[in-house]
């Protein structure tokens, strides 16, 4: 799918045209891994957000309308938008201004011995925000994987067809469905949108796939983030969710792994990595 082309000349046209009282402000941009959103920082305080691609082009919107709501109850640090800016002739999309977090994203094996038990502090404090009668999301944290079958399938098929990545992902959809209310999901917990620092925990970046639905999808991050024993103190933390949940969680995190490691193998190095890696958590010597 094509990117859309983004420099600092654009950013400075746009927070000058749209936003003139932070015209005299740098701007530099950001080198990240993800492939959703252009990162610049517009002085020290401020970052602007660009969606470079059309599956996230309403990233900008979702997040102005989510975050504020359940930022208030979280432990850790999250990017406050304070400006929705508009699509111009020369940049398609709405983008924001949201507020800059300090932190950087690192390995597992580079964090603090608490990074495990911090993560289930961030996912029950995410979980306990109200989440009313608002719909249950349609990507994941929905009800069920199934609309997916055919494409996971594939996928493990080009990834050497290991049947013990079969047999988790039809575990998953065969686990009871979760029956509860749906909660409030960031849904992408992973090492791209993590950020530490010293060690610690201090912020999550990325909120374009929050929403409400089943909570199995933030306990994936059990699996896309953690070792065995990061995993353990995880889900001693949240020892309120059963074996089905959990069964859940690890066909969400084989799902996002295998259709993200044929896809970015190529061209993006950093989310390839992040995909084999969790692929090597659910079934060591899956590629063997």
């Amino acid at each position: 799918m094509p990117e859309i082309a983004t420099d600092v000349a654009l950013v400075r046209e746009l927070v000058r045209t749209q936003f003139p009282h932070w015209r005299g402000l740098p701007v530099r941009e950001v080198a990240h891994g993800g492939t959703s959103n252009a990162l610049y920082r517009l002085g020290d305080e401020l970052a602007v957000r660009l969606p470079r691609r059309e599956w996230s082009s309403g990233d900008a919107a979702h997040e102005a309308q989510v975050v504020p709501v359940v930022a208030p109850s979280l432990p850790v640090a999250v990017p406050e938008p304070l400006e929705l800016g508009s699509p111009t002739e020369s940049y398609p999309h709405q983008w924001s201004v949201v507020r800059w977090i300090d932190g950087v994203m690192a390995p597992v094996e580079a964090v603090g011995e608490d990074v495990p038990v911090r993560l289930a502090e961030l996912v029950r404090a995410l979980q306990s925000v109200d989440a009313g009668d608002r719909p249950w999301k349609t990507g994941r944290g929905r009800v069920s994987g199934i609309e997916d079958d055919a494409a996971v399938r594939s996928c493990i098929a080009e990834l050497g067809g290991n049947p013990r990545l079969t047999a988790i992902w039809e575990e998953s959809l065969t686990a009871p469905r979760w029956e509860r209310p749906g909660r409030w999901l960031h849904a992408d917990l992973h090492e791209g949108n993590l950020l530490f620092t010293g060690g610690s925990l201090t912020g999550v970046i990325d909120w374009g796939s929050a929403g409400v639905g089943d909570p199995a999808a933030d306990l994936m991050t059990a699996w896309l983030y953690l070792d065995s024993r990061g995993r353990k103190l995880f889900q001693r933390e949240l020892a309120e969710f059963d074996d089905a949940d959990w069964a859940r969680a690890q066909g969400w995190a084989l799902h996002l792994a295998v259709l993200a490691l044929p896809y970015y193998r190529e061209t993006n190095r950093f989310l390839a990595g992040i995909a084999s890696r969790t692929l090597d958590r659910l079934c060591p010597g899956w590629d063997d």
